[in-house]
């Protein structure tokens, strides 16, 4: 820690480096000024810690006099520095917008003074100057990805080597964009000495350390969530103007209008922000991204604007009953018996990954069998030969991303072509993709392996009933998903005969289901169009007829 403040260490990628007039912006005597408004002055001695890795943070803090030197945290110890603030200059990390711990480490240089705005106050100010709220939000985004490339304030799973739960933590941090490190136990000395220390027997594994909590051994999702900050207690006394349960893009969309007029408005999501389609690789027809964008971008930035404008947002939080019978509704957590108050709920809960009658199918899930492709599944395809299973859009996108990472890429489907069910655009991307095979009237009848993972699969065409096996450690399947329905069983929100909801008994109130308060929108509605486009749309003309619920809920429904 002993570098010149005034050197400033280059960002993690070039692209950055070119950007550090946004990451790190000056802001004017006029914009501190402004800022004040919505603060606090505060000041700190030479030396004091003003924020660390994996705690909450007291707020942005604005600097007025002196210098704040931030450093770069491991998981073990604070090292490498990141740059150093200077007046006009200000703190902080996208996390800053809900209150989530810092990814990185503060220290005054100096006598310093700043001024210290907590989320709230961050917001309101957000909110109320266009141009501030440009330039800080882009600052705060860039900030986290250097952060996310710098693997920095993230958890640190340790684990040996093909440990099959470590799959299941990387993709979820990866999937909410999330900083996080693994560390083989038998190489790294830092993970060498922790394992000693604790001696964690074979149920203990993985070993994960989040800074500014600690160690866990072989925590849950849920455990990881609270140990990241993006599953904070909530309140069983407090009614929301809106629950929300789903944070895909039709949630998402219904959270953004909603907040953003006003409403309180809590999101429940079980996996991952953005939802399948935070999990697509590219999304080359949504109006207004004429080359493209991933669904994790797109959806990256609607959870940011949601957080801009103050929903709350608990990942992961899945629901498990919903309690129409009361005044006001009642959303109970999955796996707890916390109940959630709403005077309305909306249904965006999407749909559950569709799984084929295989023997031992669970047996090889995050061990060689995956639902979905991210840059983790992609990395472990280097060199292989992979299969992938559907015919739909979503395995056009992900087939054609794979193709980047592995060697061959195996489409199976059982009908004779995929013009039926793809898009044309992504049929002649992947003509045009030399190492993709397609294989039709083909479905995969089995599995085989040990407990290291897959190995084998074997394959059957439909027409000449002739089987071969493939050699394959890595399996995709995309044949479909049924609508997450089931836990709505026995409270009165109709559905057809495939389990989706049904919606329409209100004229007034078209989106809302056979429970007055109670809307359904995106996938998870019968007759919904099965686009991200059609969610969002969704999402936001369900806002109006909220307000016309809260407005008069005691309206009689019409025909």
């Amino acid at each position: 820690m002993s570098a010149s403040p005034f050197e400033q260490p280059p960002l993690p990628t070039p692209e950055l480096e070119r950007r550090r007039h946004q990451v790190f912006p000056v802001l004017s005597e006029a914009d501190i000024r402004h800022v004040g408004r919505y603060g606090e002055e505060r000041r700190y001695g030479n030396g004091e810690v003003l924020f660390e890795a994996g705690k909450p943070t007291p707020g942005i803090m604005f600097l007025l006099k002196g210098s704040i030197a931030v450093y770069r945290h491991n998981g073990f110890d604070t090292c490498a520095r990141i740059s150093t603030l200077h007046p006009g200059q200000f703190s902080g990390e996208v996390g800053e917008l809900s209150c989530r711990p810092a990814m990185a480490n503060g220290i005054a240089v100096g006598s310093v003074r700043v001024l210290l705005l907590p989320a709230e106050g961050l917001r309101a100010l957000l909110v109320a100057s266009t141009d501030l709220s440009e330039r800080i939000i882009r600052a705060l985004i860039l900030r986290t990805v250097a952060l996310l490339e710098q693997n920095s304030g993230g958890p640190v799973i340790i684990a040996p080597r093909g440990h099959g739960r470590v799959h299941a933590l990387e993709s979820f941090l990866t999937a909410n964009a999330h900083p996080y490190t693994v560390l083989d136990p038998d190489t790294d000395p830092r993970a060498v000495a922790l394992v000693a220390e604790h001696q964690p027997s074979a149920e203990e594994w993985p070993l994960v350390l989040c800074p500014g909590v600690g160690l866990k051994k072989n925590p849950s999702i849920v455990e990881l969530g609270r140990c990241i900050g993006m599953l904070r207690p909530l309140s069983e006394e407090k009614v929301w103007d809106v629950i929300v349960v789903g944070a895909g893009p039709a949630g998402l969309a219904t959270a953004v209008y909603a907040a953003s007029e006003g409403l309180s408005v809590l999101a429940l999501e079980t996996r991952a922000y953005g939802g399948q389609a935070g999990a697509s690789a590219r999304i080359e027809n949504y109006l207004g991204f004429p080359t493209g964008i991933s669904g994790g971008a797109l959806t990256g930035r609607a959870y940011v604007q949601a957080e801009k404008f103050g929903v709350e947002i608990a990942i992961p939080a899945p629901a498990g009953r919903l309690d129409c019978a009361s005044q006001p509704l009642q959303v109970e957590m999955c796996g707890s018996l916390q109940l959630l108050k709403a005077r309305a709920v909306v249904l965006s809960c999407g749909a559950r990954y569709r799984r084929p009658s295989l023997a031992n199918l669970k047996q090889f899930e995050g061990k060689g069998v995956y639902y979905w492709a991210s840059p983790v599944e992609a990395q472990l395809c280097k060199s292989e030969e992979v299969v992938l299973v559907g015919g739909g859009n979503s395995a056009g996108q992900a087939a054609v991303f794979l193709a980047g990472h592995a060697v061959k890429v195996h489409i199976l489907i059982r009908k004779g072509s995929l013009a039926s069910t793809m898009s044309s655009y992504l049929i002649g991307r992947i003509e045009g993709t030399p190492n993709i095979e397609l294989h039709t009237h083909s479905e995969i009848v089995a599995l085989e392996g040990d407990d290291d993972g897959l190995k084998q699969v074997r394959v059957r065409n439909s027409r000449s009933g002739e089987e071969f096996e493939c050699d394959t450690c890595r399996v995709f399947l995309f044949i479909g998903a049924d609508p997450n329905t089931g836990w709505l069983n026995g409270c009165g929100v109709e559905v057809d005969s495939h389990g989706f909801i049904r919606t329409g008994f209100n004229a007034a109130l078209p989106l809302q289901t056979s429970v007055p308060g109670v809307f359904a929108i995106g996938d998870v509605r019968a007759g919904s169009t099965k686009r991200v486009a059609a969610a969002v749309g969704e999402g936001a003309a369900v806002v109006a007829q909220i307000h016309q619920f809260l407005a008069d809920p005691a309206a009689p429904p019409g025909r």
